[in-house]
């Protein structure tokens, strides 16, 4: 186990502690120490951190992170901490790193969260393991950890930045969390910790729920079933919801969530941010580009049998040959009487689909088959010499009441495989 040493007083009782129990417990222990370099002493400390650690026997590891103070110097810092204590631990093949959070940290951690407006999720505060970290002192408040350095007549660094009442934490700890148990009577620290882990606890089994509503509503191709998802209690929606932005790219907070919830509840669209849109339409529900206009590709001609191409900007490609096609490859068996040219070409206003039950405008085929309204506008339609339409790959083929040639139209999608479609 690789322990994190700052010689702050919740990280050398970690130390010692761990130093009463390791053979006991038969615990492989190293230390690591970091210099953030944000400060004058820390270079003190870090030796005061190496000492301690070899008056127990322990492996002492020792790294300057460098950091610049500024605009976001906490995160910049945790972020650089973890990230240099995986490094060690990897290195020397210890089965996990031990911070020094305790439940005073997460009580903070709790009351900032919440002040920001946090869901289930934020609430659950600091986890007791997370990954390769592990936080064997959460239980306790800071109050227990001190008296206990009392006991073993250990002195500790103060760092300054806790008491710096230009960081958040630091005016929780020292102004809110005392008016608090003021206010109430009696201390809050470990109620607010309780109320954590029991918050982590419900979030697990929630998130448990939306995983399988998850797995039930995607559908083939992207989205969600939309009276499914309808159907969800709010929290799992919630939460269903939220993962389709994440995967999408899309910012999730608050204010998105409740646009997102009021777009599926009504069958309308939302905008997101990176340029996406939420849809909750044609039976699904899903993050796409926002549609431009039918875009004013060219036409692929294909004037007899043996003529192949690919239809500029769509990626779909065409060949008029002999055969039955192979995977992945959509066919549609041309009559003796065909009428060439073909032409292969994007929908314009007014297509319509002939076939045995009489015709309908391609829009309305797109409808009832759910087809999205952001693949309708690079969807191929093949048309004859007479400007009927024979087929929309995929989607529809005109029935076949002549004699059938041995030629046939194949079509490629882009990057995809289907089936041939279905006739009025």
């Amino acid at each position: 186990m690789l322990l994190a040493v700052s010689g702050g007083g919740d990280s050398t009782a970690l130390l010692l502690g761990t130093a009463l129990v390791r053979e006991r417990l038969g615990l492989t222990v190293e230390v690591a120490t970091l210099d953030h370099g944000l400060r004058p002493e820390s270079v003190d400390e870090v030796r005061a951190v190496e000492r301690l650690a070899a008056q127990k026997d322990l492996v002492c590891h020792v790294r300057p992170l460098r950091l610049k103070p500024g605009p976001g110097v906490e995160a910049r810092a945790r972020e650089a901490r973890y990230a240099t204590l995986e490094v060690i631990r990897a290195e020397r093949a210890l089965a996990a790193i031990a911070t020094a959070h305790t439940a005073s940290d997460q009580a903070e951690t709790l009351l900032m969260r919440l002040a920001r407006g946090t869901s289930l999720r934020g609430a659950t505060g600091i986890m007791p393991t997370r990954g390769k970290v592990v936080r064997p002192l959460l239980g306790l408040p800071r109050e227990v950890v001190e008296a206990f350095l009392q006991e073993q007549g250990r002195a500790f660094a103060r760092d300054p930045m806790n008491a710096d009442p230009r960081y958040l934490r630091a005016r929780i700890r020292h102004g809110v969390l005392p008016a608090f148990s003021e206010a109430v009577g009696y201390p809050v620290t470990e109620r607010l910790a309780s109320f954590a882990r029991w918050a982590a606890e419900d979030d697990a089994l929630l998130q448990a729920w939306a995983q399988t509503a998850w797995d039930r509503l995607r559908c083939a191709g992207g989205g969600l079933d939309a009276v499914g998802l309808r159907a969800l209690e709010l929290p799992l929606r919630r939460r269903v919801l939220a993962r389709l932005l994440a995967e999408a790219g899309a910012g999730v907070d608050a204010a998105t969530l409740g646009r997102v919830l009021g777009a599926v509840a009504r069958g309308r669209s939302t905008t997101l941010t990176q340029g996406l849109q939420l849809r909750a339409s044609g039976g699904l529900v899903r993050c796409v580009r926002a549609v431009d206009p039918v875009p004013a590709f060219e036409p692929l001609y294909l004037a007899g049998p043996g003529a192949s191409g690919t239809l500029k900007g769509t990626g779909w490609h065409f060949e008029a040959r002999e055969g039955a096609g192979g995977s992945g490859v959509l066919v549609l068996r041309l009559p003796e009487e065909t009428c060439w040219p073909l032409t292969v070409r994007l929908r314009r206003p007014g297509d319509r689909l002939h076939g045995k039950g009489g015709s309908r405008k391609l829009q309305d085929v797109f409808v009832d088959l759910r087809v999205p309204a952001e693949r309708r506008n690079l969807q191929p339609v093949v048309v004859d010499a007479r400007g009927e339409v024979l087929w929309v790959p995929g989607v529809w083929m005109a029935p076949l009441e002549k004699v059938a040639s041995r030629h046939s139209l194949w079509a490629l999608p882009p990057g995809s495989s289907g089936g041939g479609g279905a006739s009025l």
